[in-house]
C-alpha cells in the first residue's frame, strides 16, 4: 500500500476541521482559539482557599520604658531613644540602660557634663575620659560610649545606689539632743571675713546674717569678686574691673541684658578673666548664672587677678609635681595654668588659704560662701599684694 503524499494529508487535516471553523459566529459554536485555550478554572485557586503566599502582618514590638523608681535625679538626653533595660547583679541594686541618639557623641557628653555641673554632682573622672562618672549622695552614675555608627551615638547609662555598710552603732544618751545640720554649725569667721562682710562685698549683709556653709553660685561669686577686687584697689584706677555697660551684645545666651547680674559677669567676660567666645572658647556659648561654684572656677577667675600677668603653660605632670594632687588627671586643661601659678604664691596661695593642705583638688567640688569670701580677701602675690586690712573704712 502506498503512503500517502504529504499534499494528500494537509487536505484531508483542513476538510476535518473545516465544520469547526464554519460555525464560529454561530451561537453555540466556539472559536478554535476558544477550544484550544486552557480551563480557567485551572488557573486560579479556589475563592475560599487562602493563597499559600498570603504573609501574616508582625506583631508590633512592645516600646522599652524606665521603671518607675527610675531616679528623677538622672538627667535624660532628650533627643535619644532607650533601647534596654537591664538590672544590676542582686547584689547591686540599679539599673543598665542602653540607649541611641542621632546626634553626635559630642553633643550628648557636653549635655550630661553641663548637667552634672549645674545639679550638683561630683564628678569622678577627668573631662576627657572615655566615660563620665559622676556621683550625687548616693547614687553613683557612669556613661560608657560605643564607636559611633551609621551617624548614631549609642551610650550605655548604669546607675547603681552604693549603700554605706558596717555603719557603727551609735549609742545614744536617754536624753538625746539632734545633731545640728551644716548650715547649723557655728563656724567661726576670720577678722579679714567679717572685715570682707562688713564693706558690703557679700550681698550686703550682715555678718550675723552671713551663711558661710551654704553653696555660693557662679554670679554670686562673680559679683563679690568684682566688688572685692575693686574695693582693694579703690586707689589704683588700672588695676579695677570694668563693668559692662547695657548697650553691647551679651556674650552668654543666659545672660541678658535684664539679667541683674549682667554688668558683672558680662564686664568679667569683656576682661578675659572667664572662658567666652571672646577668649576663644567657641563652645562656652552659656554662663549658667545659678549652678554652683567649684573649685575650678574658683580659682580659675581668681588667679589671674592675683598675677596681672599672662599665665605660663601648664601640663599635668607639672601641677602634679608641685602640689602633689592625686587627682591632677581631673582637672581641666583651663585651670592647670593657674593652679601651677597659685603654687608660686607661697602661704598667700589661694588654695592653701581656702582648702588648707590637701592631697586632693577635688576640681568639681562645690565652694561654699565661706571659703569664696576667704578667697576674695586678698590679692596679689607674696610681697606685692593686698589685703582686705588695707582698705580705708573711713
Amino acid at each position: 500500500m502506498l503512503n500517502p503524499s504529504p499534499a494528500l494529508s494537509l487536505f484531508a487535516i483542513l476538510i476535518a476541521i473545516a465544520p469547526l471553523t464554519s460555525c464560529a459566529n454561530s451561537s453555540g459554536g466556539q472559536s478554535l482559539e476558544q477550544l484550544l485555550a486552557p480551563d480557567p478554572q485551572l488557573q486560579q485557586p479556589p475563592a475560599s482557599q487562602p493563597s499559600p503566599q498570603a504573609s501574616v502582618p508582625p506583631a508590633p514590638v512592645a516600646a522599652v520604658s524606665l521603671p518607675d523608681n527610675f531616679p528623677s535625679a538622672i538627667p535624660q538626653y532628650p533627643n535619644a531613644t532607650l533601647e534596654l533595660v537591664s538590672p544590676l547583679t542582686s547584689a547591686q541594686e540599679g539599673l543598665i540602660t542602653r540607649w541611641f541618639s542621632p546626634d553626635s557623641t559630642t553633643v550628648v557628653r557636653r549635655y550630661y557634663q553641663q548637667q552634672f555641673t549645674e545639679n550638683n554632682w561630683e564628678m569622678t573622672s577627668a573631662q576627657d575620659a572615655p566615660e563620665l562618672s559622676a556621683r550625687r549622695e548616693d547614687l553613683q552614675l557612669t556613661l560608657s560610649f560605643a564607636p559611633p555608627t551609621s551617624g548614631q551615638t549609642t551610650y550605655t547609662l548604669t546607675y547603681r545606689i552604693e549603700t554605706i555598710e558596717n555603719t557603727p552603732t551609735v549609742i545614744s544618751s536617754p536624753s538625746p539632743s539632734p545633731s545640728p545640720t551644716p548650715s547649723q554649725v557655728s563656724t567661726p569667721l576670720s577678722p579679714e571675713v567679717k572685715q570682707l562682710i562688713a564693706l558690703g562685698i557679700t550681698n550686703d549683709i550682715s555678718v550675723e546674717a552671713f551663711q558661710p556653709n551654704e553653696i555660693i553660685t557662679r554670679r554670686e561669686y562673680a559679683r563679690w569678686l568684682i566688688n572685692a577686687n575693686n574695693q582693694i584697689y579703690a586707689d589704683d584706677p588700672g588695676k579695677q574691673i570694668r563693668l559692662a555697660s547695657g548697650t553691647g551684645e551679651p556674650v552668654f545666651q543666659d545672660v541678658p541684658k535684664s539679667d541683674p547680674d549682667f554688668a558683672y559677669i558680662q564686664g568679667l567676660a569683656e576682661a578675659g578673666l572667664i572662658p567666652s567666645a571672646l577668649t576663644g572658647e567657641a563652645t562656652e556659648t552659656r554662663f549658667r548664672p545659678d549652678a554652683p561654684l567649684t573649685r575650678e572656677n574658683l580659682i580659675g577667675w581668681k588667679v589671674p587677678l592675683d598675677t596681672r600677668s599672662a599665665l605660663p603653660k601648664a601640663t599635668i605632670e607639672a601641677v602634679k609635681d608641685t602640689w602633689g594632687f592625686q587627682d591632677t588627671s581631673k582637672i581641666n586643661a583651663q585651670v592647670l595654668p593657674s593652679i601651677l601659678v597659685d603654687f608660686q604664691n607661697g602661704n598667700n596661695a589661694n588654695i592653701r588659704r581656702v582648702f588648707g593642705y590637701t592631697r586632693l583638688f577635688q576640681p568639681q567640688k562645690t565652694v561654699t560662701q565661706l571659703e569664696a569670701a576667704t578667697a576674695l580677701t586678698y590679692f596679689g602675690t607674696q610681697g606685692e599684694g593686698r589685703s582686705i586690712h588695707t582698705i580705708d573704712r573711713e
